[in-house]
């Protein structure tokens, strides 16, 4: 390989790299903007899936596909620089999974966009599809936490990795429950080890 192909070829990886460092960041900064700002928004009743819906619903659809995409390009990244085989393909699941969260979106309902006071009884196809998307992208983001752990030199950085993907499975099942709050926990549940992720890209820039 010539001196300008590989330096092309880092050039290229270091971009995908920060591709996947700034997809969860970005991804929780404007859910998170969109459910203080949002009215009749509520994130211990509704998740934040929901603000994909009413008249600025294409914001966090558009939220959704560009975090997915961004995961998506950063699983090349690692596959450039990380030892592991497994780190790459679950972030590209993570990020399919978000692209198809964020196309298929959630029925309205429970006070969310205003007038849809109901809550559904039945589901669309659409919300189904959601539903399967949503729950790949959490065992794949999971996963990738416990693969991370491994992957850690100090025991602290081991122990939030492991925590971290533990935390997803434990705070979407208490969402799936109906508990009260559920949104509000899955929330807290996921957006840390999406960062966790981001941050793995993070680390493998100087590498």
């Amino acid at each position: 390989m010539t001196a300008v192909a590989t330096t092309a070829r880092i050039s290229t990886t270091r971009t995908l790299l920060v591709a996947g460092t700034v997809a969860a960041p970005l991804w929780a900064a404007v859910s998170l903007a969109q459910a203080a700002l949002r009215e009749p928004f509520d994130l211990t009743r509704h998740p934040l899936s929901m603000l994909s819906l009413g008249e600025l619903g294409w914001l966090q659809i558009t939220n959704f596909v560009v975090a997915g995409v961004l995961f998506l390009a950063g699983s090349y990244g690692l596959r450039r620089t990380s030892g592991s085989g497994w780190l790459p393909r679950l972030t590209g699941i993570v990020g399919v999974g978000m692209i198809a969260s964020g196309l298929l979106v959630m029925d309205p309902g429970a006070g969310f966009p205003a007038g849809y006071d109901a809550i559904p009884t039945t589901m669309s196809w659409h919300s189904l599809g959601h539903m399967a998307a949503g729950s790949l992208t959490f065992l794949a983001l999971s996963v990738a936490c416990f693969v991370l752990a491994r992957r850690q030199a100090s025991t602290t950085g081991k122990v939030v990795s492991r925590l971290a993907g533990a935390w997803v499975l434990v705070a979407n099942a208490y969402c799936m429950s109906g508990a009260t709050a559920g949104s509000l926990v899955l929330a807290a549940g996921v957006i840390p080890a999406m960062l966790w992720l981001s941050a793995a890209h993070r680390s493998q820039l100087g590498a």
